[in-house]
């Protein structure tokens, strides 16, 4: 999931030769709730995109695996690009 949001960021966030930032950051609250957040400062989503039935087989991919994790994304496009992903520890 990391590796396909990153991968995204490297493609489609920055135009050729302009220089941006990739943010990844993982955590655990006092909840036992996981938060996966990858950020860009690109060029940001198309703002047609359907996270719920995304054409691109990158985006499907994320979502099939945050379904596996009985998890929920959040996209925020107002500044690059920001996708905050919660799950819980499968046991």
């Amino acid at each position: 999931m990391t590796n396909e949001l990153v991968s995204n960021a490297l493609k489609y966030a920055f135009k050729e030769n302009v220089p941006g930032k990739i943010y990844i950051k993982l955590s655990l609250n006092e909840d036992k709730n996981f938060t996966l957040v990858v950020e860009d400062n690109g060029i940001g989503l198309a703002k047609k995109i359907d996270m719920k039935n995304p054409k691109s087989l990158g985006l499907r991919l994320v979502i099939t695996l945050v379904d596996q994790l009985k998890g929920n994304i959040e996209v925020d496009t107002s500044h690059g690009t920001i996708f905050k992903i919660t799950f819980k520890e499968l046991n």
